[in-house]
């Protein structure tokens, strides 16, 4: 797959940039979608692909993402983001992410970026010591910390716009919800739920985020595989880990009426929307509700200030419900709504920019 032939739903990006340090063993990609809105902001995914190829592929669908996620979130941002090919575990090292941030820094403010799977408060640190264009950074250095803290809160307000809208109430209380992956944002999601009165069932591959689950919540049940999870009772199913969850196995048997998790690129293809649809399942789409880490970092651009970062994200409720009332009268998914909504902002906001300025 070439850059310029690429598919027509990975297609449009204003630059695709591959950066190389031999030394350091660095193999990154780094992708802006679009800058009508502002400078591309995304986050950095370190991860082992199995090919050049899937990382290519993975950064130009991800960034694309970015650029619909920020122009509903209401940011005057852009959308990128960047992969660095390689086991975070074994590969990363202070001398791979200074190189990588001395290509960031190349870009010369096209393209700020943050934290992703992968990728840590930590090294946001290591990176800004080589570039101005980072966010995500820790506190001790001016940053926003966490960002999972804000995309946690922001799709526990998703999932009550939707419960809202599904059953006329903004609340999980008394629903069964199935969180798929206890990660960095799983976790707080989980507490926000049981905060709200919640059932929880869970379910990771991960042996530790299962005995944190043990120690931190007893009361959550926790099954084996996300196979036996969206095959159980559930009201409503939060994708939290990788991308792809929704497709074409695990619609047919999903039981829960509402599909709200924090996970990106939750469609595994274009139509998997309008099966959804048509099982009267509602979709809240993920870019639309995991809104808030990028909101969180953002806000660190202008100094950081988190109780204004958590108003800012709260609006998330907002946006779900209008997203979901325009699907309602138009006849579209809801993430062919959240689509429109984004690409008429993109391009009304953008087209200021002919606007010459002195």
């Amino acid at each position: 797959m070439g850059v310029f032939t690429a598919p027509e739903n990975l297609s449009g990006h204003e630059q695709v940039v591959f950066c190389q340090d031999k030394s350091s063993g660095l193999r990154a990609i780094i992708a802006v979608y679009s800058t009508a809105l502002g400078p591309a902001l995304g986050g950095t995914r370190f991860y082992p692909y199995a090919s050049e190829e899937e990382a290519l592929h993975d950064v130009l669908d991800l960034s694309k993402g970015m650029a619909y996620k920020n122009a509903v979130a209401g940011l005057d941002l852009g959308g990128g983001k960047a992969v660095i090919w390689g086991d975070p575990v074994a590969d990363k090292s202070e001398e791979l992410l200074r190189a990588y941030g001395r290509f960031v820094e190349s870009l010369g403010g096209r393209y700020y970026t943050a934290c992703d799977v992968g990728t840590y408060v930590e090294d946001m640190d290591v990176i800004s010591k080589e570039t101005r264009y980072v966010t995500g950074r820790s506190e001790d250095h001016g940053g926003a910390g966490d960002s999972s803290v804000l995309t946690a809160y922001g799709v526990f307000q998703g999932m009550r716009a939707a419960a809202d809208h599904k059953w006329g109430t903004p609340t999980l209380a008394g629903r069964t919800v199935g969180v798929a992956g206890i990660g960095k944002v799983g976790k707080h999601l989980i507490t926000h739920l049981i905060d709200d009165g919640a059932k929880v069932v869970a379910t990771d591959v991960s042996e530790r985020a299962h005995d944190w689950l043990k120690t931190t919540h007893p009361n959550v049940d926790f099954v084996d595989t996300t196979e036996a999870l969206i095959g159980s009772d559930i009201d409503v199913y939060a994708p939290c880990a990788l991308g792809g969850a929704l497709n074409d196995d695990s619609v047919p048997v999903l039981r829960a009426s509402i599909v709200c998790g924090a996970a990106n690129n939750q469609l595994a293809h274009p139509g998997v929307e309008k099966d959804l649809a048509s099982r009267g399942i509602l979709y809240a789409p993920d870019y639309v509700v995991n809104a808030g880490g990028v909101i969180q970092v953002a806000d660190e651009i202008e100094g950081f200030n988190f109780n204004r970062a958590q108003r800012r994200a709260s609006k998330i409720f907002d946006v779900t419900g209008e997203i979901l009332r325009l699907a309602d009268r138009e006849g579209v998914p809801p993430a062919v709504a959240a689509d429109r909504l984004a690409e008429r902002r993109m391009a009304n906001v953008g087209r200021l920019r002919t606007i010459h300025l002195p």
